[in-house]
């Protein structure tokens, strides 16, 4: 169960998904600095090891994160 939940979040499009939810919200820079323009970048410099992270149930979202994440 809960493994099928963690590939349901780490789906490519529920990805893209809760990223257009927050464009679509206004999404404006956190107290991590990053904004909706940025967030690109960050994920793909970043996504293999929040991926791996998540896995494992470690993850622990920066605060701007903890907003795309909670969209999903």
């Amino acid at each position: 169960m809960k493994d099928n939940l963690i590939n349901q979040i780490l789906n490519p499009e529920n990805m893209h998904q809760a990223k257009l939810k927050v464009i679509s919200n206004k999404g404006a820079a956190g107290i991590d600095g990053i904004n909706v323009k940025e967030i690109d970048e960050y994920i793909k410099e970043n996504w293999a090891r929040i991926r791996q992270e998540i896995i494992e149930r470690s993850y622990k979202p920066q605060p701007g994160m903890s907003t795309l994440f909670r969209t999903i």
